[in-house]
C-alpha cells in the first residue's frame, strides 16, 4: 500500500496506553507514520473496556489506535529491554505515557535513548510537568478536570461541580502532542537535531480553559474577575422551544437586526440594550431572558424553516446516535465503514484534517494484541532466534 501522508516514512514506537497517548499516536499514523505500538504481554487496559465482539478488541480500543502495528514485549526482561533499545536506536520518534522514574529504570530515560540516537525525538506525555510539586503523580481526566478549573465551571449548568462528560483533558492534551511531535521533526528537518518533548495535561488545560476565562486576570494587577461572562452567566446554552431544544446563537449586529425582523419585533431593533453590542454586553442577562421567551414561543421546526438562510447561527440539538445519520456528516463521508478482518464490520470517524497533496487515510484497523511482533522484530533487524525467544518468553 502506497503511503501518501505528510508523516510517511517515519517510524514511530507508541509505548503508551489508555486514551492521550494512543490518540496522539494514532494522529501520527493518520498522517502517513508507520506507529508501532508496543504493549506489556497484558495489553492496553482499553482493550477490555467498551462493547466487544472479541476478548482484547473493546470498543475504546478500537477508536483510538487505528494506523498501528501491535508488538508484544515484556519490558520487565532484559530481553524485552534490548528488543526495544534496538528498535529506539533507529526510530524516529519515542511517544510514552510511563512516570519518569519508571521509564529511566528500565534504560527509557532521554539521555540513554538519545546517546544512541542523536535524531530521536522523545515525546513523554503525562499528568504534570515532572519539576513541578505534583510531578510524577498519577493523572486521569477526572483529576485534570478538577486541578484546571474545568470541573468548577459546571456549576453554572449543574449548581455542583461535575466533570464534562467528555474524556476532554486526554483529547485536549493528545491533539497538542501529535501538534509538538510534528513541529519537532520539522525543527529535526532543518537542523538534524532531535529533543525531548514534554506534553502536561495540567499545564495543557489550564493554557486550554485560559483563552476565554483569564478575563480581568490578563492583567496584573488582576482588573476583574476571571471568567467569560456569557458562559459564566449561563446563557451560553441550549433553549427550548414548544416541543424541543435549538441552539442559536446571533453574535453581530447584523445577526441581531436580523433576528428581530424575522420575528416582527422592531422596537428590539431600536432598543439600545438590544441593538447594539455594547448594550447587549452590559445587559446579558435581561437579553437572554428575553432571547429564551421568544424561543420558547414556537416549534423546533418552525424555528429552523424560519432561520434557514437567515446567516444566524443555529442548529438542531443532536443526541450522540443522531450523528450516525447527520445529514452533513453522511454527505462528506466522515463516517468510515470498513471490515476489520477478526471484528467484521467497523464504523471509525474520518480524520478531519483535509490535506489534498497529502491526505490522511486508515491504512491499518486496530491490530490485536501481537499481531505484528515477529514481523516488526524482523524489519528491526533481530535475529529469527532471538524472535523466537521473545515469543515464547510472553505467552
Amino acid at each position: 500500500m502506497t503511503v501518501t501522508g505528510p508523516l510517511a516514512g517515519i517510524k514511530v514506537l507508541d509505548l503508551s496506553s489508555v486514551i492521550l497517548g494512543p490518540m496522539t499516536g494514532q494522529y501520527l499514523g493518520d498522517m502517513g507514520a508507520d506507529v508501532i505500538k508496543v504493549e506489556g504481554p497484558e495489553g492496553d487496559v482499553t482493550r477490555s473496556i467498551g462493547p466487544r465482539r472479541s476478548e482484547g478488541m473493546g470498543s475504546l480500543y478500537l477508536a483510538n489506535n487505528r494506523n498501528k502495528r501491535s508488538v508484544v514485549l515484556d519490558l520487565k526482561t532484559l530481553e524485552g529491554q534490548a528488543a526495544l533499545l534496538r528498535m529506539a536506536a533507529s526510530a524516529d520518534v519515542l511517544l510514552h505515557s510511563i512516570r519518569a522514574a519508571s521509564a529511566a529504570r528500565i534504560g527509557l530515560s532521554y539521555t540513554a535513548l538519545s546517546a544512541a540516537n542523536p535524531g530521536l525525538i522523545y515525546c513523554h506525555v503525562r499528568g504534570f510537568e515532572d519539576d513541578g510539586p505534583y510531578g510524577g503523580r498519577p493523572a486521569y481526566d477526572d483529576i485534570i478536570q478538577a486541578l484546571s478549573g474545568l470541573a468548577m465551571l459546571q456549576m453554572i449548568a449543574a449548581g455542583q461541580p461535575r466533570y464534562v462528560p467528555s474524556i476532554i483533558a486526554d483529547k485536549v492534551t493528545a491533539v497538542h502532542a501529535a501538534y509538538a511531535i510534528a513541529l519537532a521533526l520539522f525543527h529535526r528537518s532543518r537542523t538534524g537535531l532531535g529533543q525531548q518533548v514534554g506534553v502536561s495535561m495540567l499545564e495543557t488545560m489550564v493554557a486550554f480553559n485560559a483563552h476565554e476565562h483569564l478575563g480581568g486576570a490578563v492583567f496584573e494587577p488582576v482588573v476583574g474577575r476571571m471568567g467569560y461572562e456569557p458562559i459564566r452567566q449561563g446563557m451560553r446554552r441550549p433553549f427550548a422551544t414548544l416541543d424541543g431544544y435549538i441552539c442559536f446563537l446571533p453574535y453581530n449586529d447584523a445577526h441581531w437586526l436580523r433576528f428581530f425582523g424575522l420575528i416582527g419585533r422592531t422596537d428590539l431593533a431600536v432598543d439600545p440594550m438590544f441593538a447594539t453590542m455594547k448594550g447587549r454586553q452590559a445587559n446579558l442577562g435581561k437579553v437572554w431572558e428575553e432571547i429564551g421567551r421568544q424561543i420558547a414561543q414556537r416549534s423546533s421546526a418552525d424555528w429552523l424553516a424560519l432561520l434557514d438562510g437567515s446567516d444566524i447561527p443555529h442548529a438542531v440539538l443532536n443526541d450522540l446516535e443522531d450523528l450516525l445519520d447527520d445529514p452533513h456528516l453522511a454527505a462528506t463521508g466522515f463516517w468510515q465503514m470498513l471490515e476489520h478482518p477478526s471484528e467484521g464490520l467497523l464504523r471509525l470517524p474520518a480524520n478531519p484534517f483535509d490535506m489534498p497533496s497529502c491526505p490522511p487515510a486508515i491504512r491499518l484497523l486496530p491490530p490485536k494484541l501481537g499481531e505484528h511482533t515477529a514481523e516488526v522484530l524482523a524489519e528491526y533487524g533481530l535475529s529469527a532466534d532471538i524472535i523466537r525467544n521473545l515469543l515464547a518468553s510472553i505467552k
